[in-house]
């Protein structure tokens, strides 16, 4: 059975719940929630595994903060024998509009301090990510304000859609592999 680790990213604590910085943590809760899925406090994170179409997807919600995420995922990466490949890093993105959805196999931290953590701790920058566009609406030098807000109105009334389509993503993910993926959902 082919194994993935779905780390989706996000800070512990209910004043981070509802903030668009936590939106890995948010895909993956909805994820669960549709599966009738329960998450379990384990070492360095909260965890829960889904099975689907022969696949096991190993949902993490790193308890580390978003800074120190790179600890949580080697750990899991190594405890769980999932191959560099199958795994899969959900987290927000400034430079994206909001809802986009951008599936990579590489690249830059992108001055997130989550991916850049997991890059350090993992040796390379060949991950792949999931990356949701929360967009750039905030005025100079109001970024971590931004980040850590809330979602607006508008924002919070077309999530459920697009945490769906972000559901579609994952499983695709696992099942139709990368490239497939990629070119189905990217900038959708």
């Amino acid at each position: 059975m082919k194994k993935f680790l779905i780390a989706g990213l996000g800070n512990i604590g209910d004043k981070y719940a509802n903030t668009r910085h936590n939106i890995g943590f948010k895909i993956l809760d909805a994820l669960a929630k549709k599966e009738g899925l329960k998450f379990e406090t384990q070492k360095l994170g909260d965890l829960t595994t889904y099975k689907f179409k022969g696949r096991t997807f190993i949902l993490l919600k790193p308890s580390t903060y978003m800074n120190l995420s790179g600890k949580a995922v080697k750990y899991w990466l190594t405890k769980e024998k999932v191959p560099l490949e199958n795994l899969l890093v959900v987290t927000d993105d400034l430079n994206l509009p909001f809802g986009n959805l951008r599936l990579k196999t590489k690249g830059s931290d992108g001055g997130h301090n989550g991916l850049k953590d997991i890059q350090n701790v993992l040796q390379t920058s060949k991950y792949n990510r999931f990356r949701f566009g929360i967009s750039d609406e905030f005025s100079k030098g109001r970024q971590v304000d931004y980040v850590l807000g809330e979602w607006t109105d508008e924002e919070s009334e077309k999530l459920p859609e697009r945490l769906e389509k972000s559901i579609e993503l994952i499983k695709s993910f696992g099942t139709a592999g990368v490239n497939n993926t990629m070119n189905t959902f990217n900038g959708k």
